[in-house]
């Protein structure tokens, strides 16, 4: 098959997005179907109850520790700026810059790392979990699964400068297979260790995946030759460009924790499995968040950011349109997907052995909320993209901020709110992530807009309303779908539902000509034959 231009001729720089997301897309299915699979398994054993809780408050904080630390680099900062020396032909300092990159967070997030684990038990009084101190077994066991799984956030930090070097090669394959090595670890942690040393098995197994991320980029690293420098370059102007665009970013990334954090804290307080509830939910969303705006994201990085070391703002305003266009294509089916078989994926999931009918409510009620989100979450995915790809880190920042902050009002509006009116206030939480999303949606799209030139409106219309016109056709088949099931098993209910929400959004592309589709089927089946070969 071959692949249809976009609007008369695909360029070379969208070709190269198109093949790298492609090969991002699948291995992140396959990742996602893994993860899927591990918290099954998870749920299974575990359930939504105080052990699940403590779990999911325990892990927060080498999430948020890795978030900060490596993920504010990485995203904003080091990948743009790597690309540009690669793209300049300056290889040296590049690796120069990857090295001192390297040593400065391990430095800094062993630090971090080390100082929480000595002060575990404050940080969970004070800043986790503070209602978790009225029982002391679950205060307890969340002081000790915390000190087991912080070492993942350094073993973490490095892996993620791993994913960013090699990306910058337009190398996607093995960065996109090492969520499915990380949990790979979990299964082993809930599957070999969990039957003897219970909750506590699961965090050795997350602390075993950290590790399998990072070693199963290795090989790739290292056939690229690339010259390890024991410095931490601080007079090399390349990382200080790297420690400037950081600085705004690592202040966004802090709000967004610290609204991650926030929600830990409010649903703790609320009924028992509301923070189980919520920390299952919310995956189920990111799964095809990642597949689709992620996949895309990650592939368009290098690109852009070469794109911008070049001078070709043309170029980028093509890249950009093209990619935003992919994603609200493919965001847009899944997230009213999401919506309808929200019970039904959630039950074929999740509902076994601990995990009952009243867990199966608690997690799609949150579900319903986090799936309306998907979109904007999609699109910010790609937009932010671009502003790091022009070094500019810090209108990102401003908007992450805003958002943040009505989040943060939002979930205390909305979960009163849904007290008030009867109904599961972890709801309200989920909701006021989404408004606060889509908020932010819009005012990133604005900004960007008036930075790079323009968008290409009427493309990014034209496939709003095609993805609304399939969707539409969509939800009418699901709707009858499910009216027709009724009470049979969920397995039934939930495959049966997707084969025919798939297959109706692609026979209403078709129908409406969507080019996207001619080319992501293109690209999909060259990356897999490519896959299958090796």
């Amino acid at each position: 098959m071959e692949d249809i231009p976009l609007a008369g001729n695909l360029s070379k720089a969208n070709r190269q997005i198109a093949r790298g997301a492609a090969t991002v897309m699948l291995a992140f299915a396959f990742g996602q179907l893994i993860g899927l699979g591990a918290k099954v398994l998870i749920a299974g054993a575990f359930g939504t109850g105080m052990e699940a809780d403590a779990f999911y408050a325990a892990n927060r904080l080498p999430d948020i520790i890795f978030q900060i630390m490596a993920g504010g680099a990485l995203a904003s900062a080091f990948v743009p700026t790597f690309t540009g020396l690669l793209a300049r032909g300056e290889r040296e300092s590049a690796w120069k810059l990857a090295s001192s990159i390297a040593n400065l967070i391990f430095l800094g997030v062993a630090a971090a790392a080390s100082l929480a684990f000595a002060f575990a038990p404050q940080v969970v009084r004070y800043l986790l979990a503070p209602k978790f101190a009225s029982n002391p077994q679950q205060f307890a066991m969340t002081v000790t699964l915390l000190r087991i799984m912080l070492p993942s956030a350094v073993i973490f930090s490095l892996s993620g400068l791993l994913m960013g070097v090699l990306n910058s090669h337009q190398i996607f394959l093995f960065p996109a297979l090492a969520p499915s090595m990380y949990t790979a670890g979990q299964i082993f942690g809930v599957l070999a260790l969990a039957p003897r040393f219970g909750v506590y098995g699961l965090a050795w197994g997350v602390l075993a995946g950290s590790f399998l991320h990072l070693v199963v980029q290795l090989p790739a690293l290292l056939r690229l030759g690339g010259r390890y420098a024991a410095s931490l370059g601080l007079d090399f102007a390349p990382v200080r460009e790297v420690g400037r665009l950081m600085a705004p970013r690592l202040i966004g990334v802090g709000v967004v924790q610290l609204n991650f954090w926030l929600n830990t804290l409010l649903a703790s307080g609320m009924a028992e499995g509301s923070l189980a509830g919520i920390n299952l939910a919310m995956p189920l969303m990111l799964v095809p968040e990642a597949v689709i705006a992620q996949s895309i994201a990650i592939a368009a990085m290098p690109t852009f950011s070469a794109q911008v070391a070049l001078g070709q703002m043309d170029e980028l305003r093509a890249s950009l349109a093209a990619a935003l266009r992919a994603v609200l294509l493919l965001a847009v089916p899944a997230s009213l997907g999401l919506v309808f078989l929200r019970r039904q994926i959630v039950a074929l999931l999740y509902q076994h052995g601990a995990f009952d009918a009243h867990s199966t409510e608690l997690v799609a009620w949150a579900l319903l909320w986090y799936a309306i989100g998907l979109v904007g979450h999609s699109v910010i995915e790609v937009v932010y993209r671009a502003f790091y790809s022009l070094h500019d880190t810090r209108t990102p920042v401003f908007l992450v901020a805003a958002a943040m902050s009505l989040n943060l009002a939002f979930s205390l509006i909305f979960s009163a709110l849904f007290s008030a009116v009867g109904w599961a206030p972890h709801g309200g939480l989920a909701l006021a992530n989404s408004l606060a999303t889509a908020l932010e949606m819009a005012g990133a799209l604005i900004l960007i807009r008036r930075r790079v030139g323009g968008l290409q409106g009427r493309r990014l219309g034209g496939g709003l309303a095609q993805a609304a016109a399939g969707g539409l056709a969509m939800s009418l088949a699901l709707a009858v779908w499910l009216s027709a099931m009724g009470d049979r098993p969920a397995w039934l209910s939930a495959s049966g539902g997707i084969i025919l929400g798939v297959g109706v959004y692609a026979l209403a592309a078709l129908v409406l000509r969507v080019p996207e589709l001619y080319m992501l089927l293109g690209a999909l089946r060259r990356q897999a034959k490519k896959l299958a070969l090796r």
